[in-house]
């Protein structure tokens, strides 16, 4: 993760068609595309019922997040059913293996490792892997003291729509809101590295003790995502 200026680009007003055909039930298309055929979320929840659940904060962070550098610490991270929560921005993180649309030409603030790595022991794939990004711990919060680990499941929602994602990486520790290339582009957020993101209206669920095997496995964080999401929705 990197530091950022407060300029966003706009979302993006309509997904990318798929290429090819795919069955009607399909969860993702391949590498390359990114873009689910169905377009609304994964599994079985919907993200209005989620966002219900998430209306009012229990704060567990000691202090308060800034969204990006230069913008005053207005996010708390909250607590509650089993999981961890905030609303705030998507930055967008392109670090990781070095590939067409993620590498140090077209990546201003490129990194060429993540915190956390595939099974064969290779960063991340950022246009390839949705995951989301944690600050890195401090005096504000450690999501490792919440059960939060690398390759932990998580829900980000925007615009009406579900993207299951793993923890992938960390990031400066007072600034919040970043997600891959991968989850921003199935969510219809504008993905360039450099001028990409969404200034606001991103909500993180982020499961506790969870973790996806492998990491870079999309498929079980998908279906391990749904049944905990159903999970969270059936706990008061």
């Amino acid at each position: 993760m990197r530091m950022r200026t407060p300029t966003f680009a706009a979302v993006s007003t309509a997904l990318l068609l798929a290429a090819g055909a795919l069955s009607a039930g399909a969860a993702r298309f391949p590498v390359a595309a990114y873009v689910r055929k169905d377009a609304a979320w994964e599994g079985s929840v919907r993200a209005a019922d989620l966002l219900a659940k998430v209306t009012s904060c229990k704060r567990v962070s000691h202090g308060l997040y800034r969204t990006d550098a230069g913008t005053a610490a207005t996010i708390p991270v909250c607590g509650k059913n089993g999981a961890v929560f905030w609303k705030a921005d998507m930055d967008i993180d392109c670090d990781g293996q070095s590939t067409t649309h993620c590498n140090a030409d077209n990546s201003p603030w490129f990194q060429g490792d993540t915190a956390f790595h595939q099974s064969n022991g290779e960063p991340l794939r950022s246009d390839a892997l949705p995951y989301v990004v944690v600050p890195g711990p401090s005096s504000i919060w450690n999501y490792a003291d919440y059960g939060i680990k690398g390759g932990g499941v998580a829900a980000v929602i925007h615009g009406g729509k579900v993207e299951y994602a793993v923890v992938g990486d960390t990031g400066p520790a007072n600034i919040i809101g970043e997600a891959s290339y991968a989850t921003a582009r199935a969510l219809g957020v504008n993905s360039d590295p450099a001028t990409g993101g969404i200034p606001s209206g991103v909500t993180y669920i982020l499961f506790k003790n969870s973790r996806v095997s492998p990491i870079e496995s999309h498929s079980a964080a998908v279906s391990l995502g749904n049944r905990l999401a159903q999970q969270f929705l059936r706990d008061n």
